[in-house]
């Protein structure tokens, strides 16, 4: 029996895919398949998920009516090794490798076929169902494919579509972008205990004022420039940090560290 959905890896991303697809009740867990060569990852994917498991790639995809590439943008050119041979013309195949263009994936499928492919720069927060991810839809790519690869986005993610020359800046933005809320709420927590707080109170206030912001970001009309600007009272403690912030040049060097993760995409990709 064909599967609806075939993961080549079956890491976190994949697992974030897949339980939402079953938790909104989109896809059930009998309608895909998971390849990966660690034991424990298909272990999980078997006992938590109930998705079958295999260990080769090819066992996988053979039949399936969508593949999501799931490896390490590193570890693609072997896992795409030998899987256009049984793979479906027809197959719509959808990548989160960053850094990795459709071209890459069309050749290293096999020349001389229209693969219907499209790339994707998801983020973590998909376990939580809360992500952010960006399409951008390869040479024979359709309007209905990327309506097609949307549905396994969704249930975990708030999706854009975008076109490729644009995913390494969505890299940068989105797809490393809970690191750097995560490096800002490791430094707001040590500030907290090094003024006196405990440990526990420094978290949980850190964490929830993280959370409240950005949830105020996301509903309020305006901007955030707006909402900082709401905040910070004439000669109040909030400027006090912002003038430090500024006068150190931390704005600056976040949009120069965004770009610096940016290239790096434009070099996964030149491998």
């Amino acid at each position: 029996m064909p599967f609806d959905l075939a993961f080549i890896g079956a890491g976190n991303m994949a697992e974030a895919i897949a339980r939402g697809l079953i938790s909104s009740g989109t896809l059930s867990a009998d309608r895909m398949i998971a390849a990966d060569v660690v034991d424990l990852r298909r272990s999980l994917f078997e006992t938590q998920l109930k998705i079958k498991t295999v260990t080769e790639n090819v066992e996988a995809v053979r039949d399936a009516q969508a593949i999501i590439l799931a490896t390490k943008p590193q570890q693609l050119d072997v896992a795409l090794k030998g899987i256009g041979e049984v793979l479906s013309e027809k197959a719509l195949i959808i990548s989160i490798a960053a850094g990795i263009s459709t071209r890459f994936i069309e050749t290293s499928l096999g020349l001389g076929k229209e693969w219907k492919v499209v790339r994707t720069m998801p983020n973590t927060p998909m376990l939580v169902g809360l992500g952010a991810v960006a399409l951008a839809p390869g040479r024979f790519a359709t309007r209905a494919d990327l309506a097609a690869a949307r549905k396994f986005f969704e249930p975990a993610a708030v999706v854009v579509e975008t076109t490729e020359d644009k995913l390494d800046a969505v890299t940068a933005v989105s797809g490393s972008g809970p690191a750097y809320v995560f490096y800002l709420l490791e430094n707001m927590i040590a500030a907290g205990v090094e003024l006196g707080l405990s440990q526990e109170h420094a978290e949980i206030l850190a964490k929830q004022t993280v959370l409240g912001a950005a949830h105020m970001a996301k509903t309020s009309p305006d901007s955030p420039e707006v909402l900082r600007q709401k905040v910070t009272s004439p000669n109040g403690t909030t400027q006090a940090a912002i003038e430090f912030m500024e006068a150190h040049a931390i704005g600056r060097n976040i949009r120069y560290a965004l770009d610096a993760a940016a290239k790096r995409s434009v070099e996964l990709g030149k491998k």
